[in-house]
């Protein structure tokens, strides 16, 4: 089949790579002349696993092309993929010009009939809202040309997009019309072999799907939190609760990791929009304002604990970071714990010396120059001069650390672990001391 896909984003560069791996011709079109130019040359402009290998490969067989031309992408298919993004506007609800404006592109250059598949995460009501303007600008015309609006969410985790998507446990359809239903069928057919993973619906249905699965995550995440406050209170260990509950099949163990708050581009966004949507209809969404408050909350627990051990003098203390992206095997810095912690300490007046394996460069976009910030080579050399360690992101490299060296070269021997990647007894039997999340601390021997 032949695919137009608007948006090179994760989703859309993601989605459009692995259909062209299965055989479809698929063109990718964006507005950004640059990225589209970098995509040319077998750039990739993300750090995701697998896919640079999954877009060069299938580029270099004509099977995936990029281009900043509309109309050849709208001319291109019968099947266009919105894959654009939906920043969070200032009241917290989704802002749709970017997807609108692909409408309007859509219905300026149609020479026939059309299925378009929202991608994009949207608001429940967002393809009544396409549908309208594809109609509008049809009428504009004096043309007059089938067409169908359907919601296809995706459910990609950033760090394992690829792998989601080449093996997606569900596959959401949200349409009424039995035509596009049979279309969608067959584009996904390829990922449908094991069982039928394809799950029908009306639209508004789909549309909500996206969101309640995150606002669920996140209320999970949130929820694990709150526990952890709660044990750290009452001498209680989060990590031996964690594994009681999670033992439990109505529960699991999925998202269940206390931590320093959930970030990234999907639950903090998408928890507000639905906030928002609710608001808009009348309607008070008690848990969901509960589970945004508790995780903007705790994204400030680690500084609090630092704080605290240095009595609030902050000021010229030296603090080594490891993890800056908002999650392992990715360099997504948006919304990432880390960054409360990095602004936090510079507003305390102390120095941070980070290390991560793939988000040093976006770090360095996002805070450019500093003298109270530097980007170190390795997860040693953070350590040089440094009075304490912080943990906020848990990739491999830091699991297994030399503890003998962290006692030596820390100033003050302290770990402030965000993840709970280690044991404390193994921690103390260094002589360090250890603040973790829902755990009791470890003082440090004298």
């Amino acid at each position: 089949m032949k695919v137009t896909v608007f948006g090179t984003g994760y989703v859309g560069l993601v989605q459009g790579a692995v259909l062209a791996d299965v055989g479809h011709q698929v063109l990718c079109v964006d507005v950004d002349a640059a990225k589209v130019a970098a995509l040319q040359a077998g750039q990739i402009p993300i750090h995701e696993p697998g896919l640079d290998k999954l877009v060069t490969s299938n580029h270099a067989n004509g099977r995936l092309r990029f281009t900043t031309d509309a109309a050849l992408g709208v001319s291109h298919s019968e099947v266009i993929f919105l894959a654009v993004g939906t920043p969070p506007d200032e009241d917290g609800s989704a802002d749709l010009q970017y997807v609108l404006a692909v409408a309007r592109t859509i219905a300026q250059h149609m020479d026939g009939p059309r299925i378009v598949i929202n991608k994009s995460t949207v608001p429940v009501g967002t393809a009544d809202k396409v549908r309208a303007v594809i109609a509008e600008g049809l009428a504009a015309r004096g043309a007059s040309y089938g067409f169908d609006v359907v919601s296809n969410p995706e459910f990609l985790k950033e760090g394992a997009a690829v792998a989601d998507c080449q093996r997606p446990d569900r596959i959401i359809i949200g349409t009424s019309n039995s035509a596009s239903e049979a279309r969608l069928r067959e584009l996904y057919a390829p990922f449908n072999r094991n069982h039928d993973k394809i799950v029908v619906m009306d639209v508004r249905s789909a549309e909500l799907t996206k969101y309640a699965a995150n606002a669920m995550l996140a209320t999970k995440i949130s929820f694990m939190n709150e526990i952890a406050n709660l044990a750290e209170r009452l001498g209680a260990n989060v990590e031996a609760v964690r594994r009681g509950i999670g033992s439990d099949p109505r529960i699991g163990y999925h998202f269940i990791y206390p931590g320093v708050g959930y970030g990234g581009s999907c639950f903090p966004k998408d928890v507000k929009a639905l906030v928002r949507t609710a608001e808009e209809i009348g309607f008070d969404p008690l848990l969901l304002n509960a589970v945004e408050a508790r995780n903007a909350a705790q994204r400030h627990v680690l500084f609090e604990r630092i704080s605290a051990f240095y009595g609030g003098q902050l000021q010229g203390k030296t603090v080594a970071l490891w993890g800056l992206a908002f999650k392992p095997n990715t360099d997504d810095m948006r919304e990432a714990p880390s960054r409360t912690l990095l602004e936090s300490l510079w507003a305390a007046g102390a120095r941070v010396q980070a290390y991560d394996p793939v988000a040093m460069q976006e770090a360095q976009r996002i805070y450019g120059a500093r003298s109270d910030l530097v980007l170190a080579a390795d997860p040693e050399a953070t350590l040089q001069g440094a009075d304490c360690l912080a943990i906020v992101t848990e990739w491999q490299i830091f699991r297994a650390p030399d503890f003998g060296q962290l006692a030596q070269r820390l100033r003050d021997r302290m770990i402030f672990d965000g993840r709970n990647l280690y044991d404390p007894a193994l921690v103390a039997g260094y002589g360090l001391g250890y603040v973790s999340i829902g755990r009791q601390p470890v003082p440090r021997s004298e």
